[in-house]
């Protein structure tokens, strides 16, 4: 899966001079919590977020009036907050590589460039759906969590049992175990009952962590 298969590829942007309160009301109108900043060849200049905005605002101490509040906000331009070293990605990384960038830089969002032309977006809230599909979380079926032996074939010993009974996998992912000798199998599988289940896997796997029947999301 790439970024350029998931990314969102209406972008909603915001120009250097746009005035804070502008901005922040076309991000709330969006609804959105971040943009990209961008000239006007579409050129990525810098990033902003819903925080960086909110951060201009004088805060509620101050003991300026509210007109004199909204003149000094609106003469403060979005290019005077935002972030200009902008990590980016492209259309053919791969979504993983993506979502670690995000984790490890603890940020929310990745403009997806093509050359210096912003035309995608991918955020938090898309790898969150990619989860739920990955999970199966909006489908039917039994949801199993076993620890299974981190050894070459032992995964389609499990997947090979389900089959011959009759079982389906609507999702499959693996994960770290409790040790480097197990990997922790999370899988929803429908054409089975849960007790059918849990005594096809339980000869195949070191322990049983999770069995539950799931309905549909």
């Amino acid at each position: 899966m790439l970024v350029g298969e998931r990314m969102r590829r209406q972008v909603i942007t915001l120009r250097p001079d746009m005035p804070v309160p502008d901005a922040v009301r076309l991000m709330h109108n969006e609804h959105i919590r971040r943009a990209p900043v961008v000239d006007s060849r579409g050129r990525l200049l810098g990033m902003v977020s819903e925080m960086d905005l909110l951060k201009a605002s004088p805060s509620e101490a101050t003991t300026l009036s509210i007109f004199e509040v909204t003149y000094l906000l609106s003469k403060i331009t979005v290019e005077r907050v935002m972030t200009r070293d902008v990590i980016t990605v492209t259309e053919p990384t791969p979504i993983e590589e993506a979502a670690r960038i995000m984790a490890d830089n603890k940020i929310g969002g990745l403009p997806v460039m093509r050359g210096r032309e912003v035309v995608g977006i991918v955020t938090e809230t898309d790898l969150f759906r990619i989860f739920l599909e990955l999970l199966g979380a909006r489908e039917a079926g039994v949801r199993l969590a076993a620890l299974v032996a981190n050894r070459p074939g032992e995964l389609a010993k499990l997947t090979a049992a389900v089959y011959q009974a009759g079982g389906n996998f609507l999702a499959l992912v693996t994960s770290l175990g409790e040790t480097t000798e197990n990997r922790l199998v999370t899988a929803k599988v429908e054409g089975v009952e849960l007790d059918q289940l849990r005594r096809i896997v339980a000869p195949l796997v070191q322990k049983i962590v999770d069995l539950r029947q799931m309905a549909a999301a």
